[in-house]
């Protein structure tokens, strides 16, 4: 007897047709490794062109599920404190690491740990760990059928490609009414508009949160959450981290920030290092720093907590976890250390601005501003980042990329020294860099996400990294 599968197809159609996929993909990889060319998404494009669904069929070998990670900002960082953390568990995973996460990217994960008949070579007992795109999470999640969904931040970005925040919040809406009523939602308690996804779901929420008064900062620049979702009320705040982040309350209505199950307290940020303690975790030391990262740390321990991964493993794998591509790197040239931070939208770009200003005086500064569809293509959104707390503290700088004049102009309006504008190719600028500073010298590169890429290539290019993908 031969039975229906989704679709009207029968489970051997359905068989054959993941077996075509996933010969096609992996060609689609071969043929883009012997070319070096085609991007880490390559091989899942070509495959879902084929099978639509194979994403589903690949997910549901995995043993543990999956567990889909998104926010705009620092889900890359946090997707990666997770798997350091599974690892120190050594809990078997499937991560999309190289950052790709569209469908197409996890499915490309999936596939290059799958033999020509679709079955994954992984443990039983693995787990599916997924950088979501915001805008992909409503795909991914009702494919994948997640048993958790990891929501770091809500903020203004590519208005462009996504438009408000309000068209983000409704797609992540969309995306719960797909997931399993059993999954689990991990979500900042210090973000209203992160907060207000458990007003339309059912089941379990993890909270994480900053419980340290010490690190509120007052400020309120790009607030993109102002009012509340159930009442239409002005939100207050108790105290307030930046931005709309911090211990809010609704005056109208009586809603308020949840009490975090995973927090963070007794906050020590410095330029190389930042410590905290999480209560019945200990006390963690991280190679990555700034107070965001601080809250990426606690979304991959929460997501660890609801995995089942002891304690003692969450501190060690938060302490080894090593900067994502871009961002926080630090890379030699000639003496000199480079900084790498990937700044992409007022929010993101603001809490670089602040970690700086801890620096001291004396900074060496590089922005690139690129415009390309993965940036965004309006830039006006520069003038809402407060390059202004650097005033003073800025010795050189250089403005670079696709729109360097525009970088330069608003570094000018900001009181910052005349940016040296730079042919837009990152080769001339990284020669401006190492001929216009000395050895020992720290230069710290701000970087939109594509100026990032072609800048990091050019380190690569050159010997100074290996290669990241």
């Amino acid at each position: 007897m031969t039975l229906p599968a989704r679709g009207g197809d029968t489970l051997g159609e359905m068989n054959a047709k993941v077996a075509a996929a996933v010969l096609a993909g992996k060609g689609a990889a071969l043929a883009s490794r012997a070319a070096r060319r085609g991007g880490t998404a390559l091989p899942g494009l070509v495959a879902e062109r084929i099978h639509p669904r194979l994403l589903a069929a690949l997910g549901r070998q995995l043993g543990r599920g999956s567990v889909l990670i998104t926010g705009t900002n620092g889900k890359t960082t946090a997707a990666r404190m997770a798997a350091s953390i599974l690892e120190a568990a050594g809990i078997p995973f499937v991560h999309n690491r190289e950052g790709s996460n569209l469908t197409r990217g996890i499915a490309s994960a999936l596939l290059a740990r799958s033999d020509v008949r679709g079955r994954l070579r992984l443990p039983a007992d693995s787990v599916g760990l997924f950088e979501t795109d915001e805008a992909t999470l409503p795909a991914a999640t009702e494919l994948l059928q997640p048993r958790a969904l990891v929501f770091t931040n809500l903020f203004r970005d590519q208005l462009d490609r996504y438009g408000e925040v309000e068209s983000v919040a409704a797609l992540w809406r969309e995306a719960l009414a797909a997931a399993p009523r059993e999954a689990v939602l991990v979500l900042c308690a210090d973000d209203p508009s992160v907060a207000e996804l458990a007003l339309d779901w059912p089941g379990r929420v993890h909270w994480f949160g900053i419980d340290d008064p010490t690190a509120a900062g007052g400020e309120a620049a790009v607030a993109d959450a102002r009012w509340c979702r159930s009442c239409g009320s002005d939100y207050a705040y108790e105290r307030r981290f930046f931005a709309h982040v911090g211990h809010w309350l609704c005056p109208g209505c009586g809603r308020r920030r949840p009490q975090p199950d995973t927090a963070a307290r007794d906050l020590s940020l410095e330029l190389d290092a930042a410590a905290f303690a999480i209560p019945g975790v200990g006390r963690v030391r991280m190679r990555l720093t700034g107070l965001y990262n601080v809250w990426n740390a606690l979304a991959a321990a929460a997501l660890a907590h609801e995995l089942g991964v002891p304690h003692e493993a969450i501190a060690r794998g938060l302490g080894r976890a090593a900067p994502a591509f871009g961002r926080q790197e630090r890379i030699d040239v000639e003496g000199r250390r480079l900084r790498l931070f990937l700044t992409k939208n007022p929010a993101g770009a603001n809490q670089v601005l602040r970690l700086l200003a801890r620096v001291g005086d004396g900074l060496a500064v590089a922005c690139l501003l690129n415009d390309r569809f993965a940036d965004g293509q309006d830039v006006s959104w520069i003038w809402d980042v407060e390059y202004e707390l650097l005033a003073g503290n800025v010795a050189r700088c250089w403005a670079g990329g696709d729109r360097a004049e525009d970088m330069a102009l608003r570094l000018a309006y900001a009181g910052w020294p005349a940016p040296e504008v730079v042919p837009r190719s990152p080769a001339a600028l990284l020669d401006r860099i190492a001929a216009e500073t000395e050895p020992g010298t720290d230069v710290f590169v701000l970087a939109t996400y594509t100026a990032m890429l072609e800048f990091r290539a050019l380190l690569t290019e050159r010997g100074y990294v290996g290669t990241w993908w």
